[in-house]
């Protein structure tokens, strides 16, 4: 057997981890490019969303490298997510991969027997030490790997000379590859942070803070957000992302099925203009927005794919949040025609209009004495 999964930010790493601690052969898809998206978009139905056809682009160079078994997630709710299993299984089917096996992991939902069953077929064993030690260690990868993220999104932005962040971050990533299983994999991150740590700051720049808010998959997959944490922190930005993987794993797989959650406060922020979950992560999209202007960001961005119901429905409400908190807001949304010249336009002019809105409020303070 061998194993293939979607990219997701660096969910590939600790994905990676946990088969290699149960000695599953996996095949890491190659990093997301026009070449995946062309492949996933003339093979998917031109209206669904574009993580989708991502997803199907990585399937496919994977299976061209040799994978025969294809991990697919899965969830419920009204989000287009939960019938992804189902439609990337006829997607592929029709284009003749009918040998390929497909392993569906999503909530349980009463039926514990069948999800333990997908789970003991994943890691080709059923000893429960053995899954549960691979499962902690994937999940301690999980949060080193958002150690150094946050790490990044920090330095770059105050990096003396521009560019050595991501001469660490870049290098890790070409080599995490070739590493084996927890021992390796937790030793070149946490070297990778050190090296990040180490880099020169220049004390005299003045760094704006934006929250970026959003679908969960654009978020995190830089490909598909067109780097726009590089974009940012080249511009003087430090973010911060509302959603992880490893927060989602913790609430999924940790919390949820003890009937507990990590995230009552940002419901109860959103809870004056969004009361219940709607699907996706609008309810956390809207939280959130109101936990950066309450805790004084300059900005926050949303960043979702075409059709994303779910976010459509929070972009609506979005500006009352803007006027409540006096937060600023762009919206931005992504599909495979999206240009990134003008991306990157409307970010720069973004970040120009919020250190304008900074200098004048800083000016008025001087003005007036305080």
């Amino acid at each position: 057997m061998k194993v293939t999964f979607p990219h997701m930010g660096n969910q590939y790493v600790a994905t990676k981890v946990l088969l290699d601690e149960l000695g599953v052969e996996n095949i890491i898809p190659p990093e997301c490019s026009k070449d995946t998206l062309d492949i996933g978009t003339k093979h998917s139905p031109e209206s669904i969303c574009l993580p989708l056809k991502v997803n199907i682009g990585n399937y496919i160079e994977s299976v061209k490298k040799g994978a025969d078994t294809v991990v697919i997630t899965g969830s419920c709710g009204p989000c287009r997510f939960g019938y992804y299993s189902i439609l990337q299984k006829e997607i592929l089917k029709s284009m003749g991969y009918d040998n390929l096996k497909f392993i569906l992991l999503d909530p349980p939902q009463g039926d514990y027997k069948g999800f333990f069953k997908r789970v003991y077929d994943l890691t080709n064993t059923k000893n429960p030490y053995k899954i549960v030690k691979a499962l902690a260690r994937a999940t301690r990868t999980l949060y080193l790997l958002d150690e150094m993220e946050d790490l990044s999104y920090y330095k770059r932005p105050r990096q003396a000379r521009q560019g050595e962040v991501d001469i660490h971050y870049d290098h890790f990533h070409r080599v995490v590859r070739e590493a084996k299983g927890y021992k390796e994999v937790s030793t070149l991150i946490r070297d990778t942070i050190r090296k990040m740590k180490e880099v020169e700051e220049d004390p005299t720049r003045d760094v704006i803070k934006i929250g970026i808010i959003g679908e969960i998959y654009t978020i995190i997959e830089p490909f598909v957000n067109l780097n726009v944490e590089k974009k940012l922190g080249d511009m003087g930005v430090e973010i911060d992302k509302s959603l992880k993987i490893s927060r989602w794993l913790t609430e999924h797989l940790y919390l949820s099925p003890l009937g507990l959650t990590a995230e009552k406060d940002v419901w109860r922020a959103a809870k004056p203009y969004l009361k219940t979950m709607i699907g996706g992560h609008a309810r956390e999209t809207i939280g959130y927005a109101v936990v950066y202007g309450k805790k004084g960001y300059d900005g926050v961005i949303q960043i979702y794919p075409l059709t994303c119901m779910p976010e459509i429905v929070a972009q609506s409400i979005l500006p009352t949040v803007e006027k409540d908190y006096s937060i600023p807001y762009l919206c931005l949304i992504v599909d495979e025609m999206t240009g990134e010249a003008g991306y990157s336009t409307r970010l720069e002019a973004f970040v120009d209009l919020l250190r304008r809105r900074k200098e004048k409020a800083y000016n008025g303070e001087l003005l007036s004495g305080n």
